[in-house]
């Protein structure tokens, strides 16, 4: 068969083509992402859907494995806790076409506002669980997973790390196997209610007991013995790390299956070395697991529960070897902290928004806009999860209230997280006439992740023409009055400015559409052609107020006292810079304007 090199999140979707998957749904996260996107490659053989939130996205991938399709449902690991509600009770029932759920954690938080090890949702929710150490196993295990959730009637997890999503490794491909049942309506089965699910409890525990037998012999353990004074137990990327870092001192165990774990293979590995090290980023599952089965061991004493592990932080953690010689320089690259873009109408909202830090307390959300939480535009001091931004302005306001703090409140969501969870938080504002100001911030895609789709796009993930959910319409049916919704460009001031001012005199809830699509999408760059600004040195009186905005295309030379366009490639012509110009030193070129 071909060969072909795979990222981790790129193999997963060829193994659920493989494994002859029918549907999948996911909403974008890093580092989840890539999944979805390449599984749309596949939209002959698959449906594939942007959903609105990853619980919706679990909903319909069960729906196609109640309908007999095969189905994935993909996220990061924080979308995990939004899909909870879901598959708690999606494990009870079981499935009719195999079902595989994706979480990608992200030990060190590279990409999100915490460290969660979704290891755990396992044995919580009663989930069969796998964890691939490289992108052969991603494939590999993925299209177990899918046997394994028909034969022993199972939700399975597939928990990947972002080391694994987004390494790339060599993979042997194989062909599609089609498998399409047919729906039986079985409502013992599938109707959760009381009566029903007590019985399906029972089920669910007598199919992870047989699947804790059939994975104590499964192929794609792995055991290497090297010596019997100490023995390695690691799954997912550690492993990789622990047998780098460890090398041949050690032998090592590397379950396939991390729930239900196979008791015996471990207590047979155990049996024969002196010293058991477990090797695991996050909570200690696998030590606690193993010093349940009374056996001694030890793994959190020298390694913690925060950040990512590698052979280097092995190395040192365990006092083993040196680590092997390297080209090392002197030279260190200075700090890049990520920014808004150029053009980025987040900047213009901010921006404004700074004239005002003494008259409001602000609430942020996740998505690009959270860079304008830092300096210079302080933008907001609270962003917790995704739709927050809307609903804990509502509880802040009733605080602020009772302490005589005269502040407005205002909250800040994305297009996309207003369609993920901020609709609903709205409705609860607007129904409790909470004294706030909801900004959408609407770029008109879901930036932050790569430019996915969503619900306020013409085009879904599979190319075809849909009709975009007009946001205006949505507020307004809140029963908001249009007295009390402003629309405007970011990037026109004035507007913004007026719009800011007049929300401020409202009591009661408002909202903001700050509407101006991201700079970067490609029919804007497209139509936006060679137009930028440009700094006439000769009007330029040095006085930096244009630097204000922190627009990266534009540069202030220290020598000449003088701003001018230091990128001129990534300047958008926005003219953010030029409207805070006195002396008329900055003006648009190319495009229309010329």
């Amino acid at each position: 068969m071909k060969k072909v090199i795979l990222s981790g999140d790129e193999a997963i979707a060829r193994g659920a083509w493989e494994a002859g998957v029918g549907a999948a749904a996911a909403y974008p996260g890093t580092p989840s992402t890539e999944i979805l996107e390449n599984m749309a490659q596949y939209k002959d053989d698959v449906y594939c859907q942007w959903a609105n939130n990853e619980k919706i996205a679990v909903e319909i991938a069960l729906g196609a494995s109640f309908g007999g399709l095969r189905s994935l449902a993909a996220f990061k690991h924080v979308g995990m806790n939004a899909a909870a509600d879901p598959i708690f009770s999606a494990a009870y029932t079981g499935v009719n076409g195999g079902m595989v759920l994706v979480s990608a954690d992200d030990p060190g938080c590279y990409s999100s506002q915490n460290e969660q090890d979704n290891r755990l949702y396992a044995p919580h929710a009663r989930l069969g669980m796998m964890e691939p150490s490289d992108s052969q196993e991603c494939l590999d295990f993925i299209k177990e997973a899918y046997k394994v959730s028909e034969k022993f009637d199972l939700l399975m997890l597939l928990r990947m790390t972002t080391r694994v999503c987004h390494s790339k490794s060599l993979v042997e491909l194989g062909q599609r196997e089609e498998h399409v049942g047919t729906y039986q309506p079985d409502p013992r089965k599938y109707a959760m209610l009381p009566a029903n699910a007590r019985v399906r409890h029972v089920a669910v525990e007598k199919n992870l007991a047989a699947l804790k037998e059939y994975a104590e012999q499964s192929p794609l353990n792995k055991v290497e013995m090297n010596g019997t004074e100490l023995g390695v137990i690691a799954s997912g990327a550690c492993f990789l790390h622990a047998r780098e870092a460890f090398g041949e001192s050690a032998s090592y165990l590397k379950p396939a299956f991390t729930h239900p774990l196979p008791e015996k293979l471990i207590r047979d590995f155990c049996g024969k070395v002196k010293k058991v090290i477990i090797i695991e980023e996050g909570e200690p599952y696998l030590e606690n697991a193993v010093l349940a089965m009374g056996i001694p061991c030890e793994g959190k004493k020298y390694t913690t529960c925060q950040g990512e592990l590698s052979a280097a932080r092995l190395r040192e953690a365990f006092s083993l070897c040196e680590e092997p010689e390297t080209v090392k320089s002197s030279l260190v690259a200075p700090p890049r902290p990520p920014a808004l873009c150029a053009g980025c109408p987040h900047r213009g909202f901010y921006f404004a928004m700074q004239s005002y830090h003494q008259r409001i307390a602000a609430v942020g959300d996740i998505g690009c806009y959270s860079l304008g939480a830092g300096a210079p535009f302080n933008g907001f001091d609270t962003a917790i999860c995704m739709g927050s931004g809307f609903s804990i302005p509502i509880g802040l306001s009733k605080a602020l209230e009772k302490q005589g703090d005269k502040r407005k409140v205002f909250g800040m969501l994305g297009d996309s997280t207003f369609f993920h969870s901020g609709f609903n938080s709205l409705v609860d504002a607007v129904h409790a006439n909470a004294n706030v100001c909801l900004v959408v911030l609407d770029n008109s895609i879901t930036a932050m992740t790569g430019h996915q789709q969503n619900a306020g796009t013409a085009v879904n993930l599979m190319g075809n023409a849909v009709e975009p959910l007009d946001i205006r319409k949505m507020v307004l049916a809140t029963g908001l009055s249009e007295e009390n919704l402003m629309e405007c460009d970011p990037m026109d001031q004035a507007a913004m400015h007026a719009a800011i001012q007049k929300a401020l005199d409202i009591k009661g809830t408002c909202v903001i559409l700050s509407r101006r699509p991201c700079a970067l999408l490609k029919e804007v760059i497209k139509a936006r052609g060679d137009l930028r600004c440009e700094v006439d040195p000769a009007a330029c009186k040095g006085c930096k107020a244009c630097t204000k905005v922190v627009c990266p295309a534009l540069t202030f030379d220290s020598k000449t006292k003088k701003a001018y366009i230091s990128d001129p490639a990534s300047c958008t012509g926005c003219g953010l810079c030029e409207q805070q110009c006195r002396f008329g030193a900055i003006r648009k070129v190319g495009g229309s304007n010329e």
